[in-house]
């Protein structure tokens, strides 16, 4: 007798291995009893067989696909996450207060601690350089080490320049300061001091009001060469001296001395001086006891012999912006400058005192030609268009906004101008021009929104 759902794989019941079928059991039974020792008709099974004969008394499983590259590949697809799908018919629910991340249920600090940990080795790699970019960048640029590590010669060699700005901290020679004058001394002393704390430099303060006796005579405004040498003792590294009047100003801090003037001096400078002849100089000099190296229009050539550079505006020399180098060619001129005999003949004649005696002494003396070097004068020392402005806008002379001319001089705002109305103009156009990124956005964006919602203008 067969059942309706036999286990067997057989139609009708039963075994397909001989012996396993009991075709004489009465109650029906289709699985094999432990009595039963041989087939139906008393042969042995195939499994005893097999034992009989020594061999295995199973016969060997093999799966298929044995192969090197089946087994690398059941190895990958075993070790891929298995994703259970959403079934909320037959799937198993969650337990209660169990969670499919336990991190979720981790305090906050927990959860910040473990950050790191689950964080891949090439994001780790990535925030650990970020941060060291962002702090390079904060102790290069936002800190007082900037002044120190340009100060060094192999990474800014700002200490080799001195820059020595002429105030008068005590107060007026006839007649003591207002608060305009007060005023553009502090924003002039201000914009130096920026200056050469973004770039390494050193700045002397010199008071012009103190006035000192030389042997038998007063000298006024002859105060420069006295000041020029006793900076040159006082800062033995220094290469090179800047000096620059009071009413002048920085309109681009943002450009080194360097970057400006010093890694391409050859390229900036011009010794022939009738490329710009204001006061109609003959050059070169043309008397017969002179070398070839006198009578050069522009001496030797080279860079490294020019110790003395300044500008020309249009009535001559103007040492209100100049440069001087040290060497015993200065020395020389110092001492030549401020000969106490020159200045006892002459000093009635001179009407711009110590540069009248400068342009003299270059006319009569070959030798200061050799090493004097002359910039444009936009280049260190522009003027408001009030200045010298007889003929109108001299593109050679007056300030560009266009070309961000480097410093603006307000020469002779004193006799008829507004020079605090000067300085106050310049100040406000430098800072709008050398806005960072972070002013731009506030007073160009927030502060517009801010006008079109209320009507105010308001500065941020």
């Amino acid at each position: 007798m067969s059942l309706s759902r036999s286990p067997s794989p057989v139609p009708g019941g039963g075994w397909a291995s001989p012996g396993l079928t009991n075709n004489l059991s009465p109650s029906g039974r289709s699985s094999p009893t432990k009595a039963y020792a041989g087939g139906s008709n008393g042969t042995p099974v195939m499994w005893e067989r097999q034992k009989n004969m020594g061999g295995p008394a199973y016969q060997s499983f093999s799966t298929q696909n044995q192969g090197f590259f089946s087994r690398h590949m059941r190895r990958i697809s075993s070790s891929l996450p298995r994703f259970r799908p959403e079934n909320t018919h037959g799937a198993e629910r969650e337990k209660i207060g169990e969670s499919r991340w336990s991190g979720l249920n981790m305090p906050r600090l927990g959860r910040i601690r473990s950050l790191p940990g689950r964080m891949s080795r090439r994001t780790k790699m990535l925030i650990a350089f970020g941060l060291l970019f962002l702090l390079g960048y904060i102790i290069f640029y936002s800190t007082p080490l900037v002044y120190y590590y340009r100060r060094t010669a192999w990474l800014g060699g700002g200490q080799k320049f001195v820059i020595i700005l002429a105030a008068n901290v005590g107060g007026g020679v006839m007649e003591w300061k207002g608060a305009r004058e007060w005023a553009i001394e502090r924003d002039s002393i201000r914009n130096k001091k920026k200056y050469v704390a973004k770039w390494g430099y050193d700045l002397e303060i010199v008071d012009m009001s103190t006035k000192k006796r030389y042997a038998h005579e007063w000298r006024e405004s002859w105060e420069k060469v006295d000041f020029v040498r006793s900076t040159l003792r006082k800062y033995p590294k220094a290469e090179w001296v800047w000096w620059l009047d009071l009413n002048t100003f920085i309109m681009e801090p943002s450009k080194s001395l360097q970057d400006h003037i010093f890694d391409h001096l050859e390229d900036v400078t011009y010794r022939d001086i009738n490329e710009y002849n204001p006061l109609n100089i003959s050059h070169p000099p043309a008397d017969p006891y002179l070398d070839e190296l006198s009578k050069s229009p522009i001496g030797d050539g080279n860079p490294n012999s020019i110790h003395l550079m300044l500008s020309q505006d249009c009535s001559g020399f103007n040492l209100g912006s100049f440069f001087m180098r040290r060497g015993t060619w200065t020395d020389h001129l110092l001492d030549v400058w401020w000969d106490p005999v020159a200045y006892e003949q002459k000093h009635m004649e001179w009407e711009h005192k110590e540069q009248d005696a400068l342009e003299q002494l270059y006319i009569a003396q070959p030798w200061i030609r050799k090493s004097t070097a002359f910039l444009p004068q936009r280049m260190i020392n522009s003027f408001p268009t009030g200045a010298c402005s007889e003929k109108g806008t001299d593109t050679r002379i007056h300030y560009d906004q266009k070309d961000r001319d480097f410093l603006v001089n307000m020469a002779g705002c004193e006799w008829g101008r507004d020079c605090w109305g000067e300085m106050y103009n310049f100040r406000e156009l430098s800072y709008h021009l050398n806005r960072s990124l972070w002013e731009r956005f506030k007073e160009d964006l927030l502060c517009w929104v801010w006008f079109k919602l209320t009507g105010k203008k308001v500065k941020f």
